[in-house]
C-alpha cells in the first residue's frame, strides 16, 4: 500500500517529501561508497552483498518512517531492529560486529554528505541532527541483534559441547568426534588430555566460562561440559598437562582434579578420558594427593576400584618388566618390604651384601620408574607383584 504524503504541519515536512523521492538513490550510493571504501566488502560473495543492499535499503525506509513520527523514542526501537530483519539470519555469521558498525557508518556519511541537497531551507541542521540520532538508533539495534546471535551461538555451543564429551566418554567413533570437533571449531592441537574435576555448581553456562576463561589465560584449546557434579574439560595444546590443568584449577570445586594421559590427538581422547574418570573415582582413597594429581599416579587406588587399565598397566608395565628383567629383582622386593623396608634385615634375608640389595633397588626403579624408598612408589610396587601373581600373564 502506498505511504499516505506527510501533513503539512509534520517536523521538517517539506525535507521529509525529498528525502522519501531519493530514498533509492541513497541507498544506492551508501552501497556504491562501501565497495570503494571497504576492501573486505568488495571481497563478500554476490548473495552477501545483496543481502547488504537490502539492510541499507531498510535503513533508508526506517529513517524516513522515524522522521515521519517525528524522531520520538515511541516505537524507536521495532523501527531500528526493522532494517536488520530485512537479512538474512546468516548475515549475521558472515559478517562480524565491527563491520557492521563500519557499513552503519559509511550509509550515514552518505546521508549526511546529502543534506545540503535533501533538506528543504532552513531544515538543513534539523536534518543533520535527525540523521545523528537516528544512527545512534541503528548502532543499538545491531548490537541487540549481535547479542541475540551471541547469546544463541552459545548457547548452541554448550549443547554440542556437552554432546562431545559424552561421545569420549562413550568412546564413540572417530567420525562422530571429528564431526562434533569440527563444528566447534576445534584445531586439535596436540597433546591432548582430558581433566576431571569436581563442578562448583551453579549455572553450566557460567562454570564453563570460567574454564574457558582460565583456559585463554594459559593459552590452551579446551572443550568442556557439565556432567552431574563434575566438570570433563579436553585441552589441546598443552605440552605440560599437570601444569595447564593447575592453571585452571580456579574454575573447579572443592575435591580432587584428576589428569588423564596425554594422547596425539582427540581421535585418541577416549583413553584419557576413561583413564581421568577412574583415577576420579579412586582419589577419596589417597586424600593426601596432589591438586591436580596424574590419573597415573593413582593407579593402586584404580587397580583397587576395579579399574581394568590399571590392572593391566601395573601386571605389565611393572611385575612383568620385573619379571622379564630377572636378577633376583622380585625376591629382593620380597625381601626388602618383609623386612620393614630395613636394608640390612633384607640383605641377611637373601644372604647377600646390603650393597647387592642397594643395586638391585636401584636396578628396580630404572625397569619400573618406581622408587621402592619411596611410600608411594612402594605402594604400587607392593600392588603390581600382588596382582601379576593373582594374574601372571604378562
Amino acid at each position: 500500500m502506498a505511504r499516505k504524503p506527510a501533513p503539512t504541519n509534520a517536523p521538517l515536512a517539506a525535507t521529509l517529501r525529498k528525502v522519501e523521492r531519493s530514498a533509492g538513490t541513497l541507498a544506492s550510493a551508501s552501497v556504491a561508497r562501501m565497495e570503494e571504501t571497504l576492501p573486505w566488502f568488495r571481497a563478500l560473495p554476490a548473495d552477501q552483498r545483496s543481502s547488504v543492499m537490502l539492510v541499507a535499503q531498510a535503513g533508508i525506509r526506517s529513517l524516513v518512517e522515524w522522521l515521519h513520527s517525528g524522531g520520538t523514542a515511541a516505537g524507536t526501537q521495532e523501527i531500528s531492529d526493522e532494517v536488520f530483519a530485512a537479512a538474512p539470519r546468516t548475515l549475521a555469521r558472515a559478517i562480524t560486529l565491527t563491520q557492521t558498525v563500519q557499513l552503519i557508518k559509511v550509509t550515514i556519511d552518505v546521508a549526511e554528505s546529502e543534506v545540503q541537497a535533501l533538506a528543504a531551507d532552513g531544515e538543513e541542521d534539523a536534518l543533520a541532527m535527525a540523521i545523528l540520532k537516528f544512527s545512534r538508533e541503528i548502532a543499538f539495534s545491531a548490537a541487540r541483534v549481535y547479542a541475540r546471535a551471541a547469546e544463541t551461538r552459545g548457547a548452541w555451543d554448550t549443547r554440542l559441547q556437552a554432546l562431545l564429551v559424552d561421545a569420549l566418554l562413550r568412546g564413540d567413533s572417530s567420525d562422530v568426534l571429528a564431526s562434533r570437533a569440527a563444528a566447534l571449531g576445534w584445531a586439535d592441537a596436540p597433546p591432548v588430555s582430558v581433566v576431571v574435576g569436581r563442578s562448583p555448581g551453579g549455572d553450566h553456562t557460567v562454570v564453563l566460562h570460567s574454564v574457558y576463561r582460565a583456559a585463554r589465560r594459559a593459552r590452551v584449546e579446551v572443550i568442556g561440559g557439565v556432567h552431574g557434579d563434575r566438570i570433563v574439560v579436553v585441552m589441546g595444546g598443552a605440552t605440560d598437562p599437570l601444569a595447564t590443568a593447575t592453571q585452571l584449577a580456579g574454575a573447579f570445586g572443592d575435591g580432587p582434579i584428576v589428569v588423564g594421559p596425554a594422547v596425539p590427538s582427540l581421535d585418541q581422547a577416549t583413553e584419557s578420558a576413561r583413564a581421568a574418570l577412574a583415577g576420579f573415582r579412586a582419589a577419596p582413597a589417597w586424600p593426601a594427593a596432589p591438586k591436580p594429581v596424574a590419573a597415573d599416579d593413582l593407579l593402586p587406588e584404580r587397580a583397587l576400584a576395579g579399574d581394568p587399565e590399571a590392572r593391566r598397566a601395573l601386571r605389565h608395565d611393572a611385575y612383568g618388566s620385573l619379571s622379564r628383567a630377572g636378577g633376583g629383582l622380585l625376591e629382593t622386593l620380597d625381601a626388602f618390604f618383609g623386612a620393614g623396608g630395613v636394608l640390612e634385615s633384607a640383605a641377611r634375608e637373601l644372604y647377600v651384601h646390603p650393597n647387592t640389595v642397594r643395586y638391585r633397588l636401584k636396578r628396580v626403579t630404572e625397569v619400573t620408574g618406581l622408587s621402592p624408598l619411596d611410600g608411594r612408589d612402594a605402594f604400587a610396587l607392593r600392588m603390581a607383584m600382588t596382582i601379576g601373581r593373582l594374574d601372571p600373564a604378562t
